[in-house]
């Protein structure tokens, strides 16, 4: 198992969303807005979903890994850290996931 974590990538978008890379993906789809980082999260949730029923485990791995560093994206995007979705994850471990669901607001 690699040291390669959620915070290592997310360490590695938050440099390179702040290089003057020109070159840089994570600069320039950071620089469209949150809006353009969704939309491209939202395409790579469809690709990863898809390959769950019908893909090969690589191509379920090659879509999840998309779907990751996109979330990543958005959530820097955003000002959302991975401790801040993980506290909240935590938060939600000490009951079963009904309970949990059932304790959330009603809209």
């Amino acid at each position: 198992m690699s040291d390669f974590t959620l915070r290592t990538l997310e360490t590695i978008i938050a440099t390179r969303a702040a290089s003057d890379d020109e070159k840089s993906y994570t600069r320039k789809l950071l620089g469209k807005g949150v809006a353009v980082c969704a939309k491209k999260l939202g395409e790579e949730a469809v690709e990863t979903a898809l390959a769950a029923v019908v893909g090969t485990e690589e191509e379920v791995a090659a879509e999840t890994a998309d779907l990751l560093y996109h979330l990543l994206v958005v959530l820097k995007a955003r000002g959302v850290s991975v401790d801040d979705v993980m506290t909240v994850l935590e938060g939600r471990t000490g009951r079963t996931g009904l309970e949990e669901k059932a304790s959330r607001p009603k809209d």
